[in-house]
């Protein structure tokens, strides 16, 4: 079987998911929403990407700008089996309600939705079977993303008895010129923030986050505490990492001092856009006494949770196991 999948929503996450979802080769992309004809749309066609409109004002705009368009997107929702909704935070569950149901369309959402638009939150190394034939997964953010990853993995190890994480938010992403701060540090103030009630959405552990905002627009970083139930070392904790899939060991005594030196290397390897897909994991930060856990983790909130939109269409549609899906998609990003 081949899904016919469409995007709709062709921005940071948007356009990521449509390169990944054009690589497989279990899938199809028959096209994706856009509502302005601007540098992305028409990047988007040199692809060889169908373009499709929401409205007849963002019609008139790609024919004012003499940019192609397909037409409306009804033509495009009609011949596809998924979206992948990668719509601005909150558009997601109208759209859910006005154009899926009616449709009996299956959709995937993204972390800007609450976790009730959908009949699970995913992340593929956690809970795929968990959305095997579901009709509405959402993809949850990629700073849950993150911490579930890892932290699935110590708690599959070790067990989990609390934890507490600090989040170092980056601003804005690279292209955003509307959003801060540029000279200020924003604590949420709500403690604990939202993603540690995210996390348990999909992995049922004790956790409490804090998050703070800085100027910055490469990465997130977190510091993790945790108590384990089950003693270990700092090499047990380091070969677990080791051998999870989407996670890396990155030390600074190789010259990664910060975001920017994960960021260059990144593009040192020639990876598009220089995504790094994996959870980067400081290996000379983790410590461990007893049942006693910290660690510092990166997270490229571009970048981290496009496999698993991959993944969750696999699932949705009982495509393979967990294990060849996440190896398949793993393959087609270059992630060892």
């Amino acid at each position: 079987m081949v899904v016919r999948v469409a995007l709709n929503g062709y921005g940071v996450i948007g356009k990521r998911v449509a390169d990944a979802v054009a690589k497989q080769d279990d899938m199809q992309l028959v096209g994706v929403v856009k509502t302005k004809p601007d540098y992305e749309a028409k990047l988007a066609i040199k692809k060889g990407y169908k373009i499709y409109v929401p409205d007849n004002a963002s019609l008139d705009l790609f024919k004012k700008a003499n940019v192609p368009c397909e037409g409306l997107y009804d033509k495009l929702f009609s011949s596809c089996d998924v979206v992948v909704d990668c719509t601005p935070a909150k558009m997601g569950a109208e759209n859910k309600k006005n154009i899926y149901v009616p449709r009996k369309l299956k959709a995937i959402f993204e972390g800007g939705e609450k976790d009730d638009v959908a009949e699970v939150s995913f992340v593929a190394q956690c809970n795929y079977d968990k959305a095997v034939n579901k009709n509405y997964v959402r993809v949850v953010s990629c700073n849950t993303t993150g911490l579930c990853r890892t932290m699935g993995a110590i708690n599959n190890a070790f067990g989990v008895e609390s934890s507490k994480v600090v989040l170092i938010r980056r601003a804005a992403d690279p292209n955003d010129i509307k959003t801060g701060p540029i000279n200020a540090i924003v604590p949420e103030t709500k403690i604990p923030s939202h993603q540690g009630p995210d996390v348990q959405t999909v992995l049922p552990i004790p956790i409490e986050t804090v998050a703070l905002k800085v100027p910055t627009t490469l990465m997130h970083v977190h510091v993790v505490f945790a108590k384990l139930k089950k003693p270990a070392t700092a090499q047990d904790v380091k070969n677990v990492f080791a051998n999870t899939t989407r996670i890396a060991l990155f030390n600074a005594a190789d010259g990664f001092e910060s975001t920017a030196q994960i960021i260059d290397y990144a593009r040192d390897l020639g990876r598009y856009r220089y995504d790094m897909q994996e959870i980067i994991v400081w290996e000379d930060s983790i410590y461990v006494d007893g049942t006693e856990l910290a660690y510092i983790q990166a997270v490229h909130n571009e970048a981290n949770v496009v496999p698993e939109n991959v993944d969750a269409i696999r699932a949705m549609f009982n495509l393979c196991d967990a294990k060849t899906s996440i190896e398949k998609t793993n393959k087609s990003f270059g992630i060892k």
